[in-house]
């Protein structure tokens, strides 16, 4: 066979190998245009196929390693050779600390290749495992995701579903992306698997590629909103954020806490809302997205109005937010816009720098729970109880709870107006940008 003849060889069997589906479309709108290249495309190609998709690209200039499962290929069945494709595909994360895509679109694992597929199943998981806090974990759930796969798809470090989409252990249980989103599993949720794939794009886009290295930074324009002090935490968000960068995630899971992604003059932090009193599932969402960002070194800011821990709030769960604020090297900024209460607050203090809007009122205790052990005799002879206990609440606000006392001792560094808090940031942010901090060693906190 001459060279002409093989060209034409490799040119059929190259079609045949790459024919359209809906999994080569995904993983393609995935990458900068003309950029994706595959990997090991000739393997199992024959009428069978092997049920999934793997190669690199580049996202907006960055190289990202993804693999998209092909459902109109045995159902997207995993088999060995299935699994060794994207067992491969994290062995060159690894070894290139590039971020990995997932795009997850199977009925299952291929029950007659019995132990083989899952000691393959296994290798995936332990490098997955191993990969976490490295490169930064993206998993789209496009179709199904069941069994072994839906433990893949959790263990990374942000999930997008789109709405017709089932992601779930065994059977018998709500897989759906709305049940998903309730219970923290999807941090989002889009109208279809063309969005989900975009978004995930769209994160990838402000991650670093792993954690030695830094974040893209960008131009990054003021938002037309106005800092407003009783404003809902999407508004402040969006408010204090460069315009249109916001990305929220666990919109509807714990919803006292807020957490997004953003850029605040053009650098990519973690914000971090709190607006209620805290329970044990808005401690579980705000600790695992502070280490996120703490991972791979994204600052995080956090903004504070918390009448505290709800009541029966167990101590392990106060610990654990502690214990995530303080063991986290990355730049922290936060800023106490209105109740800052007891424990919460002093959970939120272990941050580099600590700002205060002047509605804040800061409080080893409630106000009214201060007036009555330390003011009680001032209610003495009132002949309205009521309304002198509500006078003295709001004295004690604006004299012993008030961001000046807290200045004063040294638990707060600044006291500023709401409107000039996106300056503020961005200064503190560029002061804090060669933040390193060396811990004694640790394999983790207990």
């Amino acid at each position: 066979m001459n060279l002409q003849a093989k060209l034409a060889k490799l040119e059929e069997v190259k079609s045949a190998c790459q024919t359209a589906s809906p999994a080569r479309e995904r993983i393609t709108a995935f990458f900068d245009e003309g950029t994706f290249v595959e990997i090991d495309g000739f393997v199992a190609c024959g009428s069978e196929g092997v049920g999934v998709i793997t190669g690199y690209g580049s996202v907006e200039g960055s190289i990202v390693y993804a693999f998209s499962q092909d459902v109109t290929t045995m159902g997207g069945a995993v088999s060995k050779a299935h699994a060794e494709k994207i067992a491969k595909l994290y062995d060159l994360a690894v070894k290139n600390g590039a971020p990995v895509v997932a795009i997850f679109d199977s009925n299952g694992a291929k029950i007659s290749e019995g132990q083989e597929v899952l000691a393959s199943y296994q290798k995936i998981l332990s490098l997955s495992n191993n990969l976490s806090g490295v490169v930064p974990q993206v998993a789209v759930v496009a179709g199904s995701c069941v069994g072994i796969s839906a433990m893949m798809a959790a263990s990374a470090d942000i999930v997008v579903m789109a709405e017709d989409a089932e992601l779930y252990l065994t059977a018998g249980t709500d897989a759906s992306a709305k049940a998903c989103a309730d219970k923290g599993v999807a941090h989002v949720v889009c109208a279809d698997a063309k969005a989900a794939v975009l978004k995930a794009r769209e994160i990838v886009s402000v991650l670093p590629l792993n954690n030695l290295s830094i974040a893209p930074v960008s131009e990054g324009a003021a938002s037309a909103a106005e800092v407003k002090v009783c404003a809902e935490p999407a508004a402040l968000a969006e408010a204090v954020c460069d315009a249109g960068s916001v990305i929220e995630l666990k919109a509807d899971f714990s919803k006292h806490v807020y957490t997004a992604l953003a850029t605040i003059g053009g650098s990519t932090a973690g914000v971090v809302i709190v607006k209620g009193a805290l329970c044990p599932t808005c401690i579980r969402k705000l600790t695992s997205f502070v280490r996120f960002c703490d991972s791979f070194s994204l600052p995080v800011v956090t903004f504070v109005d918390t009448e505290g821990f709800k009541e029966g709030t167990c101590p392990a769960a106060a610990a654990s937010l502690s214990a995530a604020y303080a063991d986290a090297t990355t730049a922290k900024i936060t800023v106490y816009t209105g109740d800052v209460i007891g424990a919460a607050g002093v959970a939120f203090a272990a941050a580099d720098f600590r700002i205060a809007w002047p509605t804040a009122v800061i409080s080893a205790l409630a106000p009214a729970t201060a007036v009555e052990f330390f003011w009680h005799d001032r209610l003495a002879g009132a002949e309205n109880t009521a309304a002198r206990r509500a006078e003295l609440e709001e004295e004690y606000k604006d004299t012993e709870a008030s961001p000046f006392e807290a200045a004063k001792a040294g638990m707060v560094e600044d006291i500023v107006a709401p409107e000039v808090t996106r300056n503020v940031l961005i200064a503190a942010l560029d002061a804090l940008a060669s933040k390193r901090v060396s811990r004694l060693p640790k394999k983790h906190s207990c």
